[in-house]
């Protein structure tokens, strides 16, 4: 059985890595974070005209390229390899699923289009610092993360004319500058209380935006104020499905931004390795110490553990669809999995996967850089070295999304592995 990467896969990252390495080099990097919108609108048209990348994981009827959660992830690695900021993650991991999923065919119809053409970004606004929790990533959603009441966060009220909302919404990835806003708001008041997504054009009459200063200004974030303002309801008004929906984007968003993390430390470690073999102490390079060998050693397995983990949490947040997929040529063998024989039943969505390959891949990145700044001596710990960056997307996609081990801690409850409710008693 072959689990290898498709000719086409292959393509894919060797061209994003080619176009990242002519148009995002440590230069244009921090050119791009001077902008007003934090990344470099150029480069981005170049990811949506050239590479697709926007439409990569939409279906082809809406103008995207039909791919799976496997190919966008392959291109997030290469787009963190670079610590390339753009709205790719918030657009196509989050925003568009979420609108695909939960969408009337005329929402679908208008927005997706536009999205798949790199036209329109779109941000998920949670309330709060709840991005983790209304994904589900580090405990159930069904609480009260979305507001209501003396909560905060933003109340949405039925009018004669449609809906409207009301209230602030921080640390919303590229929130300062997206087209469109998926807002996730609480309606119902006490007595019918639940989440709603709304859709909320980004220039919309009553909404105030601002961008944050960031531990990571590679991932920028914004605050977003609605002030009583009109907006579209995403699917149903019931809301039934929204929270299941919310968490099954969260699986594929993690199992992206896990090969995201892989990515940023395989980078950082190649350049460590080759800074230490360049620096001489006590006349040799001080990359032939063992003492540094060995420390380097333990980065790369750390990190190839962690590419695994994201590569099968990607396969498993897949469903079987397009003949260039790993999921297809595995159905043509009769397997269900990368490590499992032929003949048993498609486990499809495994949710715990994603969450412990995203904790997995941000610790070995926290390694990665973290051993870079400290092999590269002095100069890892200037402003001007581009070593920092990469310990900063560590520490700041830990405090967005984990941290570590309240990932292993959810994904062990959703597996029930510490579940003793089905336990009887022994009398002693």
């Amino acid at each position: 059985m072959d689990a290898s990467l498709t000719p086409e896969q292959d393509e894919i990252r060797r061209a994003l890595r080619e176009l990242l390495r002519d148009r995002c080099g440590p230069h244009d990097l921090r050119a791009a974070l001077d902008l007003p919108a934090g990344h470099d609108p150029a480069l981005w048209r170049a990811l949506a005209e050239q590479l697709g990348l926007p439409g990569l994981a939409l279906p082809e009827a809406y103008g995207g390229v039909g791919c799976s959660a496997t190919e966008l992830a392959l291109a997030c690695e290469e787009v963190g390899r670079a610590l390339a900021p753009s709205p790719l993650l918030a657009t196509a991991a989050l925003a568009a699923p979420l609108i695909d999923a939960l969408g009337t065919q005329a929402q679908r119809a208008e927005l997706l289009p536009r999205i798949a053409s790199g036209a329109l970004t779109a941000a998920l606004a949670a309330p709060g610092t709840a991005l983790a929790a209304a994904l589900a990533l580090t405990g159930d959603n069904g609480g009260d993360w979305a507001g209501g009441g003396r909560a905060g966060g933003v109340q949405a009220r039925r009018t004669d004319s449609g809906w409207r909302l009301y209230g602030q919404v921080d640390q919303v990835l590229d929130g300062h500058s997206a087209g469109l806003l998926v807002v996730a708001a609480h309606a119902g008041g006490f007595a019918r209380s639940r989440t709603l997504l709304f859709l909320v054009p980004g220039d919309a009459a009553g909404v105030v935006r601002v961008r944050q200063t960031a531990l990571d200004a590679t991932r920028p974030q914004g605050r977003v104020q609605l002030r009583d303002v009109e907006a579209e309801l995403l699917g149903d008004e019931d809301g039934r499905e929204v929270l299941t929906t919310l968490a099954s984007v969260g699986d594929t968003a993690a199992a992206v931004l896990a090969c995201e993390a892989v990515g940023a430390a395989d980078r950082a470690l190649e350049r460590t390795v080759e800074y230490v073999g360049q620096r001489e102490q006590f006349g040799r390079t001080i990359g032939s110490f063992q003492a540094v060998k060995h420390r380097l050693a333990d980065v790369y397995v750390a990190i190839q553990a962690a590419r695994s983990a994201a590569y099968y949490a990607a396969w498993a947040t897949t469903p079987l669809r397009g003949t260039g997929s790993i999921d297809m040529r595995l159905r043509r063998a009769g397997a269900t999995s990368p490590h499992e024989p032929a003949g048993k039943e498609q486990p499809g969505t495994t949710p715990p996967a994603a969450r412990l390959a995203l904790a997995q891949a941000l610790e070995a990145l926290h390694m990665a850089s973290a051993e870079g700044i400290q092999l590269h001596g002095g100069i890892g710990f200037t402003w001007e070295h581009e070593a920092h960056l990469y310990f900063k997307r560590a520490a700041g996609d830990e405090l967005l999304f984990g941290p570590a081990h309240r990932l292993r801690a959810h994904a062990a409850d959703v597996a029930r592995l510490f579940d003793t409710s089905d336990t009887k008693e022994v009398a002693v």
